[in-house]
């Protein structure tokens, strides 16, 4: 009797060891769950910060986007978190029941011979796992590329619906001081007279102010809203041509002018040449083509394509 007991103890701890081999699987991938519901919360926290850190460089209109990116975020925290922790509630549950199936064998293993042997049967069927190993589910992380990756590009992106890029921005330095520019620098009107310190490249005797930027290669054009002005001249100057007093005799400027209900084109020391035009004009380009020599004048209201072309 003895002998046929200490053989299936034998039988059973043999028979133990996938049991307790598959609870330590449970047990390391739970581990491995613990952590990944930490790093979740430390994903989105980092990508949160990280998303912060970013709209900190962006004006007001990005605001809206932080936080539509934030609660996008939170949502997938949620479920993934959820996700997670409802995986590790179902292995709890399956390691629970396997360390109670382990216990309820060793107890029967520890009884007396005539009742292990009475229940043995029913203990090599308790001893049969039907478990299957746990699923090492993918996707399970924050996609944190799709918060972090190309974030600004793709904002910017976004706000490209909303801002208008100016290719010519006015220089303050520049301005008559009875100019007053806008915020932006992309008008100016006329107002009282202030006083400014003395600039050399401030114009003093034309109400005239120049682009911030000049140009020596390639083409470029930009235009200029004239709109309902009774008097305004729109052109481009030399570099070497001053600022002070009377540059308008002067060669090294080109502008087309509105003045008593007239347009007209000037280059000094030429005379001028008079324009015919259908209709009052709102708006003006200017077109330089620094390679070829080439400034035109035109009314892209109209599709005029040249007013005039200086070359």
């Amino acid at each position: 009797m003895d002998e046929v007991a200490q053989d299936r103890k034998e039988e059973l701890k043999i028979q133990l060891q996938p049991l307790q081999k598959k609870l330590e699987t449970f047990g390391y991938v739970k581990l491995i769950c613990d952590q990944t519901a930490e790093h979740i919360k430390t994903q989105a926290q980092h990508t949160e910060r990280q998303i912060k850190h970013e709209f900190e460089k962006l004006h007001q209109f990005l605001r809206d986007e932080e936080a539509a990116r934030i609660t996008t975020l939170r949502e997938e925290e949620e479920q993934k978190s959820q996700r997670m922790k409802e995986k590790i509630e179902k292995m709890s549950r399956e390691i629970s029941s396997l360390s109670d199936t382990i216990r309820a064998i060793e107890k029967e293993m520890g009884a007396d011979d005539i009742t292990f042997l009475q229940n043995y049967k029913s203990t090599v069927e308790r001893a049969q796992c039907t478990l299957q190993d746990p699923e090492r589910v993918s996707g399970t992380l924050i996609n944190v590329a799709k918060y972090l990756g190309n974030l600004k590009f793709r904002v910017w992106e976004k706000m490209q619906e909303i801002v208008q890029y100016t290719p010519v921005t006015l220089d303050p330095n520049t301005a008559h001081p009875r100019l007053i520019l806008s915020e932006d620098l992309t008008s100016m009107r006329w107002g009282v007279e202030k006083y400014l310190p003395y600039n050399p490249e401030r114009f003093d005797e034309y109400a005239d102010v120049l682009g911030s930027e000049g140009f020596n290669s390639g083409t470029h054009y930009w235009d200029v809203e004239v709109g309902e002005n009774t008097m305004w001249d729109v052109g481009v100057m030399a570099e070497s041509l001053q600022m002070k007093g009377n540059y308008y005799s002067m060669s090294g400027l080109w502008f087309v002018r509105y003045y008593s209900a007239e347009y007209a084109a000037h280059s000094p020391p030429q005379p001028s040449t008079l324009l015919t035009v259908q209709q009052k004009l709102q708006r003006i380009r200017v077109q330089l083509d620094w390679d070829r020599g080439e400034l035109s004048f035109s009314d892209p209201d109209n599709f005029i394509s040249n007013l005039y072309l200086y070359s």
